[in-house]
């Protein structure tokens, strides 16, 4: 198509577009020229046109091909999309490509140079070169986006340690004070002095455990001069059982781990926790962290039959998911998508610090990632679903089943004999069927209105007992009714069953606790249709205010008729109804037997009572009570522990990729795969034959694991740089592509993570060589001059303070009172009530019990639920992955330290505390002593004793612990 064919351009147009081509001129008489020979058009396209098509075009129009047109060959280039060929060789007037370009229609948002056009146009000039192979808009990072060679796709490097000149010989022994101390001299800063051995101690105790120093170990370390004293105290902290419940914690907030379901039901998952205490067990053994990714991917694979390896799938899992449903296939295919999408962003996140989701709808924007990356992850998990099962050893499974056994076989005899006794029963009912069906002349009971009318009698109470639900022939309770009306006899009918007239209904209800009367009978005499009587009994009595003559009633489930045959509406089959006067003697009025059934299973419950003889009813009751003895000793005896880690099934293929992430879209097919991305470092797999649904999990676990792979290596050591210092190497932990941060320090990265792959992947000697360093070990004190070049302290001119963690700040008020709960694992505590009906309802306790006084890592943390100190403190909701907390300051921190029950109840703790250890004397002055030992890890100065002490006679003991909890010092670590 030529450009005149295409638009026809207005007198104004043509002259701007004239005066654009002078300009394009200058630059051209700018831009060297190239040879024409073949080689030189190749390094001409390599070297000048590539990054232009790669970096600028193929984002649209590459794989996405937008207006049709794909420029990764020069076939579909010349070929072209909906306007036409894109390219016209040696006519770059005629080409569309040189003409979007040149008035700046494409790319849209930012223009090509006046030198990009110009080499866009010598090399149409010349022929428009294209290599043989179709060019891959990964190829090569650009401004725009990262490539193939992005840093931290790159294999690890093993660069040695620099060799900075001038470089203390306290800084020069430790591999990483090297890396960091010469960027310091790149920045002509110096590190600071080491930090005083109360503030080391602090920090490391509380950086390792989570919890302070006693001031027992605070002085042993300060009297300890032995040269290895700090290394003693290294390894004490990194062998202590509160390493992992630190650590752990950490990592929980990493992998998202809940335990309530979360969406808009959000029910609480109690079978969940098990995985939070293998996490803490596998910190404190040091378990190498390749074992522990490949556990969390396949442990049901890895460990079959072992609950401390099988508990690790509960990390696929352990997200939010929606479990509401939906009849529509589409939608539910939708939600099932949802669902699979979130395990693989936590596990491409948690392990690969990858935004693999983006890569969804289209080719992710900014990484090297593709929608068959994503589709063959998708592939990986599709047979992963949420829910409980079974784990035991096989011997606690044998012995379970010994025990069944013989109780299980007493069952089955039972219910032979009873179905043998109902078979003869029905038999005989059939023969009586059609006399006794030409009794029930009345319609069938109705959802939308059931109407009885008798003889007019005098009654102040009306009874409706219920003997069958139209859902259930056997069922007596889980109906509904929204109104039950009582009409008075007389040509001035009117109903007397209404609360607003003094009416009053009574029946077991169901309960629900968040929403006190919502199912009570009360809805049944309230005038409105809609809300509805949820029984728990078979009775309904209403009571009216005065005896009246009635001779009409008339109730319904469901009067408007929009809830159909939902079981929102169950509605009674059989019933009969008896009115009294003193609610003591009742007369039956009428009854439902002769009415139609409401359904064939109600017709063959009505015949079988009617046929089977009284000695029957006897055998059969006697078969009925002996089956409840034995499913009762069968229910009593120990269940196997069942566990949320997920249920996994053979989901057979093939896959597609879903066209703008929709799964009704379904466009070509993938199988099970590695990252492209990865290929030139980690030796890719792909299953193109259908494997086991284990196997697929079992090969990506391999493959993330493997020597060739750099990403998890060097994403793990970043974390625990992270954890020790407040902000990662890389500021954004899970993300490591072009979106995310660039490392500070690249070259000391890629050594940590190799220092973590020469121990075997063990976390403990990485731990101990970064806080053995001098980078590590250095004040926090500010200096003015070294925060105006790094304010923010990202080269480590000094230990970056920083505010504890919310569970840091619970468990040492907890820890300093003297109230901790050291117990460790099984089911956690709740510092909220919780309370379910059709959704779940988290309500903060108000007041805290000695029941709550344990470590918050075993606090049962559900989604979208607050709780007070923590969520002040930024504890982040587990709907999604925290591998960044927050750090916000605002009012209602200080206001919830100052005035929450907890804090008051642990000031009065503490002070207790402090009177029982203050010495014999139990002065003030020893008091506020132990004071600070106890919550600063110092001993106060002459001033602070002097106006502590001023403080405790004038307003008690209970106020200063108050301060003491408080104070920045407290919450803060130097």
């Amino acid at each position: 198509m030529r450009r005149e064919e295409r638009v026809n351009l207005g007198a104004c147009d043509a002259a701007w577009k004239s005066l654009a081509a002078g300009c394009l001129l200058l630059g051209l008489c700018l831009t060297p020229r190239y040879d024409t020979a073949a080689d030189d058009q190749v390094r001409f396209f390599r070297e000048n046109v590539e990054p232009i098509l790669v970096g600028r075009c193929l984002e649209c129009h590459g794989s996405e091909q937008k207006g049709g047109l794909d420029l990764r060959t020069k076939a579909t280039a010349l070929k072209g999309g909906e306007s036409g060929a894109a390219i016209e060789p040696k006519q770059p007037e005629e080409s569309l490509l040189y003409d979007y370009v040149l008035n700046e229609e494409m790319p849209p948002k930012q223009p090509l140079s006046k030198k990009e056009i110009a080499i866009l146009k010598q090399w149409i000039e010349q022929g428009a070169h294209f290599p043989d192979k179709p060019l891959d808009p990964f190829a090569a990072s650009t401004d725009k986006r990262a490539g193939y060679d992005w840093w931290s796709l790159r294999p690890l490097s093993s660069a040695a340690p620099p060799e900075p000149a001038g470089i203390p010989a306290a800084w020069n022994k430790n591999p990483i004070d090297r890396f960091i101390y010469a960027k310091l001299a790149d920045k002509k800063l110096q590190p600071s002095p080491p930090a005083k051995r109360r503030d080391l101690i602090r920090r490391l105790t509380y950086d390792l455990t989570g919890l302070p120093p006693t001031p027992v170990e605070v002085e042993a370390f300060i009297n300890d001069k032995s040269p290895d004293a700090y290394e003693k105290l290294v390894d004490r902290l990194l062998a202590s059982p509160h390493y992992g419940e630190q650590w752990g914690r950490h990592w929980l907030d990493v992998v998202r781990f809940g335990e309530s379901r979360g969406f808009e039901r959000n029910e609480i998952i109690n079978n969940a926790w098990p995985f939070r205490d293998y996490v803490i067990r596998s910190f404190n053994e040091d378990k190498p962290f390749n074992r522990l990714i490949r556990e969390h991917l396949a442990g049901d694979v890895i460990g079959p039959g072992d609950p401390e390896i099988e508990v690790a799938t509960t990390f696929l899992v352990s997200g939010p998911y929606d479990d509401v449903g939906n009849q529509d296939a589409a939608q539910a295919a939708q939600i099932r998508a949802n669902t699979i999408d979130e395990i693989i962003r936590a596990t491409s996140e948690s392990f690969l610090g990858l935004t693999v989701g983006c890569a969804r709808c289209h080719n992710h924007k900014f990484d090297p990632i593709t929608q068959d990356d994503y589709y063959g992850l998708y592939a990986t998990f599709a047979g992963v679903n949420h829910g409980s099962r079974v784990v035991a050893t096989a011997e606690a499974k044998q012995a379970h089943a010994a025990k069944l056994k013989p109780l299980q076989e007493t069952q089955t005899q039972l219910e032979q004999q009873k179905r043998e006794l109902e078979q003869a029963v029905t038999a005989r009912a059939d023969q009586l069927a059609e006399k006794l069906q030409a009794g029930w002349t009345r319609p069938a009971i109705k959802r939308t209105g059931t109407e009885e009318t008798f003889d007019p009698v005098e009654a102040r109470y009306v009874r409706l007992t219920v003997d069958g639900v139209d859902s259930n022939p056997n069922g007596r309770t889980g109906y509904r009714i929204e109104e039950f009306e009582v009409w008075t006899a007389g040509a001035e009918s009117r109903n007397v069953a209404l609360a607003a007239n003094g009416a009053t209904a009574e029946g077991k209800s169901r309960v629900a606790q968040d929403f006190d009367g919502a199912y009570s009978a009360r809805q049944t005499i309230d005038g409105r249709f809609g809300a509805r009587w949820i029984a728990q009994g078979p009775e309904l009595t209403i009571t009216l205010p005065q005896p009246e003559t009635i001779n009409r009633v008339l109730f319904s489930s469901d009067r408007s008729g929009a809830a159909g045959n939902h079981s929102v509406a169950t509605f009674v089959s059989e019933y009969r109804i008896a009115v009294s006067n003193d609610g003591k003697n009742w007369t039956e009025i009428v009854n439902s037997r002769d009415r139609l059934p409401v359904n064939d299973a109600h017709r063959r419950k009505r015949l079988f009572d009617a046929a089977i003889t009284k000695g029957e009813h006897k055998q059969l009751g006697d078969l009925n009570r002996k089956l409840r003895e034995v499913r009762g000793q069968i229910a009593a005896v120990a269940p196997l522990p069942s566990w949320w880690v997920g249920n996994f099934q053979q989901h057979a293929g093939p896959y597609h990729v879903f066209g703008g992430g929709n799964p009704q879209k379904k466009v070509q097919t993938v199988v099970p795969a590695s990252f492209s991305a990865l290929d030139r470092t980690a030796k890719p797999y792909r299953q193109e034959k259908e494997l086991p649904e284990a196997q697929r999990r079992l090969a990506l676990a391999d493959w993330l694991t493997a020597d060739g792979n750099p990403l998890p290596a060097r994403v793990l050591a970043n974390r625990i740089w992270h954890y020790h210092f407040g902000t990662g190497i890389v500021a954004t932990p899970s993300d490591f592509g072009f979106m995310g941060s660039r490392p500070t320090h690249p070259e000391l990265l890629d050594w940590l993570a190799g220092q973590l792959l020469k121990t075997g992947w063990r976390l403990k000697p990485l731990h101990k060589q970064i806080v053995m360093s001098q980078t590590y070990r250095q004040s926090s004190a500010y200096r003015e001059e070294a925060a105006q070049v790094d304010a923010d302290s990202r080269l480590l001119w000094r230990f970056p303070p920083r505010r504890m963690a919310a569970e840091e700040i619970r468990d040492a008020i907890l820890q300093v009172a003297g109230k901790l709960d050291k117990r460790r694992g099984g089911p956690g505590f709740r510092l909220y009530r919780y309370l379910q009906d059709n959704v779940a309802t988290y309500v903060p306790l108000d007041e805290y019990g000695p029941q709550t006084y344990r470590r918050s890592v075993y606090h049962q943390n559900a989604r979208a639920a607050r709780i007070d100190l923590m969520t002040d403190f930024d504890s982040p909701d587990c709907a999604f992955a925290a591998p960044r907390r927050a750090q916000t300051t605002s009012p209602l921190q200080a206001l919830t330290l100052m005035n929450h029950d907890f804090t008051l109840d642990m000031s009065a703790a503490l002070a207790a505390r402090l009177q029982q250890e203050s010495g014999k004397q139990n002065s003030v002055q020893q008091q506020v002593r132990r004071g600070f030992e106890l919550c600063y890890s110092r001993a106060p100065s002459a001033e602070e004793s002097s106006a502590c002490a001023t403080l405790i006679e004038q307003y008690g003991l209970r106020a200063f612990c108050r301060v003491l909890l408080n104070s920045n010092e407290f919450i803060y670590l130097n």
